[in-house]
């Protein structure tokens, strides 16, 4: 017998190089048209957002929602149980996460902020995406086999295996054509695009095959010289203090070298605060690394407090303000989620009259 996952041809994985080229042209029509376009994009609430998640994807969408891009920013909530048995202060984590939305520049206006768990037509097509994939298929997914063997869960969960199932359905539901992602995540928009694609052909044409657009991300360690993470206490948090966030740079691995380059490569934690600096002060790293030369780690330290600490000094009054009206942030999250569902509601009436399931 043949089934559908046999008889569809699917596509080579788009690979990192076809991907960078397809970025770029949509840039180029994204500065052309970006009307014409939706991007859908969004962060686990398990705490507080990082310097990393700022200049790796938040800044990106604030550029394209200026652009003009329909912007759908999802706060996946349902996916915080994916690797841990209870999700611990998950209103609070939320309500956080939207705050640094908004102070970082993303406007309710002009974008959808929205839960998973408030959109339940978005969660139903988790079912008939999941018969258009195979256990096997989601067992190799390489994000997938890394959660499960980084995870502190005695057993893995269902939801933890379905995850990029749950992503395509994330980024279907509204039908969005662009998705802003580092190279690490195009194997769990592939299985959003296989999805789409297996559908179409059993059922009939309903969503188009999303497009990763390719983000020129920065590469910026963690104080401790190891991956940026809000569980390992190795990030500078939007919402810190000055003093805060000049403790921490303090504290961050150096070398024994006192004379300061910018080689990512050779010397991977003094060229991540070299980085940093350069982002802030919009400069060239090599530059920003030639001018403090052998002064030192303590100089290179001071120059990237001093920095991060204006750069972030707006963001970080914003914050504050909008952290007195918590009412406010409910507000937003309440229109998001009423338009998120009338999206998801209207997608999910033409997916069951596809598979002629109106009765």
């Amino acid at each position: 017998m043949t089934t559908i996952l046999d008889a569809v041809p699917d596509d080579d994985e788009l690979g990192v190089p076809a991907a960078r080229l397809r970025s770029a042209e949509l840039e180029r029509q994204i500065h052309e048209r970006p009307g014409r376009f939706r991007a859908l994009t969004g962060d686990r609430p398990t705490g507080r957002l990082h310097l990393g998640h700022y200049f790796g994807t938040l800044h990106n969408r604030v550029r394209l929602q200026n652009l003009g891009v329909d912007m759908m920013v999802l706060v996946a909530d349902y996916q915080v149980l994916t690797d841990r048995d209870v999700a611990d202060r998950l209103a609070e984590h939320v309500e956080d996460l939207v705050l640094d939305y908004l102070a970082v520049g993303v406007d309710p206006d002009r974008a959808t902020v929205f839960t998973h768990s408030a959109v339940p037509a978005l969660n139903q097509l988790l079912l008939p995406f999941l018969s258009l994939v195979s256990v096997a298929e989601l067992g190799r997914n390489p994000t997938v086999k890394d959660e499960i063997a980084h995870s502190t869960q005695s057993a893995v969960s269902g939801l933890m295996f379905t995850y990029p199932v749950h992503q395509a359905a994330d980024i279907l539901f509204c039908k969005a054509g662009l998705v802003p992602v580092g190279q690490d995540q195009l194997p769990h928009l592939e299985v959003a695009r296989t999805v789409a694609r297996r559908f179409n052909s059993r059922y009939g044409p309903v969503f188009p095959e999303p497009e990763a657009l390719l983000s020129a991300a920065p590469l910026l360690l963690g104080t401790d010289g190891g991956k940026m993470s809000k569980s390992r206490g190795n990030a500078i948090a939007l919402a810190a203090t000055a003093d805060e966030t000049a403790r921490m740079i303090r504290g961050a691995k150096t070398d024994a070298d006192r004379h300061i380059t910018y080689d990512p490569v050779a010397r991977p934690e003094v060229s991540s605060l070299v980085l940093l600096a350069a982002l802030c002060l919009d400069r060239d790293p090599h530059e920003v690394a030639g001018e403090i030369g052998g002064r030192g780690a303590a100089a290179l330290k001071a120059v990237v407090t001093d920095a991060v600490n204006d750069y972030f000094a707006p963001i970080r009054a914003r914050r504050a303000g909008l952290a007195l009206d918590r009412a406010h942030i409910r507000r937003v999250l309440r229109d998001g989620n009423e338009w998120a569902n009338a999206i998801a509601d209207d997608t999910l009436k033409e997916v069951r009259e596809a598979m002629k399931a109106l009765y």
